[in-house]
């Protein structure tokens, strides 16, 4: 037990005392209604988060890291599609992952610094990931768990405190990619607990994303190619028939950003000639 002195008693301490205890009647009474829907969906088949993936986001959302900008991005995103979009998935390897990349526009120290609470570095030391060693004197941004394989993976334009380092070529092809990718992100719940709220890409961009990444790791990685094209196609045959404006404009703009982005949507839509996103643009 610990107890802290906070002051003489006044009616003003006395007011605040009362403000706070009644933020944290609603607070738990938000809490038990967010447990109550979480209990509805997961009666409906929905499809929950696993204990070490749970526990982890629950920890980076308490911590800030998604009120500070952090995306969630990749497979772990593709999976949280089920609940903004109403579907089923299927196809369970299309889901399967063992990293969590998160993404933001922000320099990566605005999450790892002291703005978060506790920093996230600190959350996640103490779920046992170490920080991967980086060739420079910029802050770490991939962890990986001392006792497993999870990998957590922070995606950024920029990873050092002064600001933009110089990026190599293909390094900055991606900022732009990740740019498009997490620009105007939507709220998302994840099964756990209570629930947990974070950040995602919106589907429609994601989906033009997979397009774009499969063409540009064909060469050295086929089977996350495949996997790319297959989450593209899933999302796009939903897109065209539930949100056919919203997928004709991330389309639109991704074909208006210039030859090489026009080229790789091109190149993996024609090793895929079942999937009619032109026809929706």
């Amino acid at each position: 037990m610990r107890k802290i002195y906070i002051g003489e008693q006044t009616p003003a301490l006395l007011a605040s005392i009362g403000q706070h205890r009644a933020q944290k009647a609603d607070a738990e009474a938000q809490a038990a209604e967010r447990a109550r829907l979480v209990r509805i969906l997961r009666a409906k088949a929905a499809e929950g988060q696993d204990t070490a993936t749970g526990s982890l986001l629950a920890a980076m959302a308490g911590a800030g890291a998604f009120r500070l900008g952090g995306t969630v991005v990749g497979t772990h995103a593709f999976r949280l599609y089920e609940g903004e979009l109403g579907l089923r998935y299927r196809f369970d390897d299309l889901a399967q992952t063992g990293s969590l990349d998160i993404a933001s526009f922000e320099r990566l120290s605005r999450v790892l610094d002291d703005r978060a609470e506790p920093p996230v570095q600190q959350v996640l030391a103490d779920l046992a990931f170490d920080p991967v060693p980086t060739p420079d004197a910029c802050p770490a941004w991939r962890w990986r768990q001392s006792k497993g394989a999870a990998l957590v993976e922070f995606l950024t334009p920029a990873f050092c405190d002064e600001g933009l380092r110089p990026l190599a070529a293909s390094r900055r092809r991606r900022s732009k990619h990740l740019n498009y990718l997490i620009a105007e992100p939507i709220p998302a719940a994840v099964l756990y607990r209570a629930g947990v709220l974070v950040q995602e890409p919106r589907p429609e961009r994601f989906a033009i994303h997979k397009l774009i990444v499969a063409a540009r790791r064909e060469a050295r990685d086929r089977i996350k190619a495949e996997k790319d094209r297959r989450q593209a196609r899933f999302l796009i045959t939903v897109l065209a028939e539930d949100r056919p404006d919203d997928l004709q404009e991330a389309y639109k703009d991704a074909m208006s950003r210039g030859p090489k982005w026009q080229e790789r949507i091109a190149t993996t839509l024609e090793l895929m000639p079942d999937v009619g996103v032109r026809d929706h643009a």
